[in-house]
């Protein structure tokens, strides 16, 4: 009976929050739109990197390569070639993937450490590749007016997507059907062996399941949806730079993935809120914003074991079930 309680007190909190989403460009203020935004892209290379990291146990320093490529690709595609969104979305989606597949398929051959500097190494390669390549990329200069595009399919929809509040809904529609994606995955029998490989993989090996194979399938999913969120970048800020592929950037689902808990499913979107909201309020108070932020992130990544989704499931709702 407690445990169907806590099933429907969870569907009335996502119901409910799914009703403060959709009415929040009603009643927000431009910058808090664009926050949530930034807060929705973040989320969503988050949760693709937590399906590598607190689900397989592969700690990437790379994944803002991806994204990076995803952001690139899509952005060419509006300003050069089509002012079509969805086609943008795409293109840079599949191009993520298939470096995912590439870089993918010498990483997933190594572990532990090995495995996180081969893909800093790779990360750093795509960064200089776009520092470089200026005939494409813009080098140091980066894309200027990229269009935000529409979202068209012939014969069926034509939607201008110029506004903040419309283009709000677009990132808001993708990421829900992304997560809701990720949920059924993670919880599914591929979900289930990934986690099992996290455990111990010698013995998901003995069983005879190919571990190098599942790792592949996993790297190849986390850099396609860290290609997603790039995506979503330009049209939002209309023009991209080369620090979005910097390990700097790399280093961001990391901290959100510690922050809310790595081996939970909300503990990224969480995390990702916490990061934001609080980057945010300092940023306005001192221009030492770093040394406060980092100082506020250490005492949460260390007070709080599992992350703050994982200290809570652990220390509150297994006592309310109780």
């Amino acid at each position: 009976m407690k445990r169907r309680e806590g099933s429907i007190l969870n569907i009335i909190l996502i119901l409910l929050l799914l009703v403060g989403l959709a009415l929040l460009p009603q009643v927000a203020s431009r910058f808090s739109i664009y926050l949530t935004i930034q807060i929705l892209l973040l989320s969503l290379l988050a949760m693709g990197f937590n399906l590598l990291f607190g689900y397989t146990g592969l700690l990437s320093f790379g994944h803002a390569a991806f994204y990076a490529i995803g952001a690139y690709a899509a952005g060419l595609i509006l300003k050069e070639a089509t002012p079509s969104l969805l086609l943008a979305v795409l293109v840079g989606t599949a191009v993520a993937a298939l470096f995912s597949l590439v870089i993918g398929f010498f990483c997933v051959r190594h572990t532990k450490i090995y495995f996180s500097m081969l893909t800093l190494a790779f990360g750093m390669m795509v960064y200089s590749l776009i520092w470089k390549w200026r005939d494409v990329t813009g080098g140091d200069d980066g894309l200027i007016g990229i269009p935000r595009g529409t979202l068209s399919i012939p014969g069926l929809l034509q939607v201008n997507l110029h506004s903040m509040e419309s283009y709000y809904y677009f990132v808001l529609i993708v990421c829900l059907l992304s997560t809701l994606f990720l949920h059924r995955l993670v919880h599914s029998s591929f979900g289930l062996i990934l986690q099992g490989i996290r455990e111990n993989a010698e013995r998901v090996a003995f069983t005879g399941i190919s571990v190098q194979h599942y790792r592949l399938l996993a790297f190849i999913i986390s850099g396609a949806f860290a290609g997603l969120a790039g995506t979503l970048l330009p049209p939002l800020e209309n023009t991209l730079a080369p620090a979005v592929a910097h390990w700097t950037k790399s280093a961001e689902p990391v901290l959100v993935s510690l922050l809310g808990g790595a081996q939970t499913f909300a503990g990224p979107i969480i995390g990702s809120i916490l990061f934001l909201v609080i980057k945010e309020s300092i940023v306005r108070h001192t221009e030492y914003w770093l040394i406060w932020f980092g100082a506020i992130l250490l005492v949460l990544v260390l007070g709080f074991r599992g992350g703050i989704v994982g200290f809570l499931y652990e220390n509150v709702l297994t006592r309310l079930r109780r």
